[in-house]
C-alpha cells in the first residue's frame, strides 16, 4: 500500500488555488469586456501592451507572442482578426525583411480607451470576490503586495 506524498498533494492544491484565482478573474473580466466592447481578454492585453511601448506603439510578432502566452499560430490569428477589425496593422521591419512589426491604430487606441475603464472596475470587482474567499484571499495579498512594489519603484 502507498502513502500519499504530502508535499505533491499541497503543490496540487495550490495550483488548484492559482486556477480557480486566475479562472475567477479571467471569467469576469471576459464577460464585461465582450459585452461591453466586444473585446476578449487576449485582445484587450495584446491592445493594452501595443499601447505602453515607447514610441511607435509596435512589436514584433515574437514579441506580441510572449506578452500574450499564445503559440505563434494562435498570435497571427490574433493579430489577423485585430487587424481586419482596423484596431492594429502589421508592416515589414526595415531592418530585417523577415520581421513583422504589430502596430496599434488609432482606433485601436480609442477603443482601448474607452475599454481601460471598464476592465479595471470589473478587476477591481472580482479581486474583491476573491478576497471574500478563504482559500483565495492569500492570493489577493500577494497581488497587492506585487502591485505596492511595482508602484513604489
Amino acid at each position: 500500500m502507498a502513502f500519499p506524498d504530502d508535499a505533491v498533494e499541497v503543490r496540487a492544491r495550490g495550483w488548484r488555488t492559482v486556477a480557480a484565482f486566475h479562472n475567477l478573474i479571467d471569467s469576469a473580466l471576459e464577460t464585461t469586456l465582450q459585452r461591453e466592447v466586444g473585446l476578449s481578454v487576449v485582445e484587450y492585453t495584446l491592445l493594452d501592451v501595443l499601447s505602453r511601448q515607447v514610441g511607435e506603439h509596435h512589436l514584433r510578432m515574437q514579441q506580441v507572442a510572449r506578452a500574450t502566452a499564445l503559440s505563434s499560430s494562435a498570435t497571427t490569428r490574433l493579430v489577423t482578426r485585430l487587424e481586419a477589425r482596423g484596431l492594429l496593422t502589421r508592416f515589414i521591419c526595415v531592418d530585417d525583411r523577415r520581421g513583422i512589426y504589430t502596430e496599434l491604430t488609432d482606433a485601436g487606441a480609442a477603443l482601448l480607451d474607452q475599454a481601460r475603464p471598464i476592465h479595471d472596475a470589473t478587476l477591481r470587482a472580482a479581486l474583491t470576490v476573491a478576497e471574500s474567499t478563504p482559500e483565495l484571499q492569500p492570493l489577493v495579498a500577494i497581488l497587492d503586495h506585487v502591485t505596492t512594489d511595482m508602484v513604489s519603484q
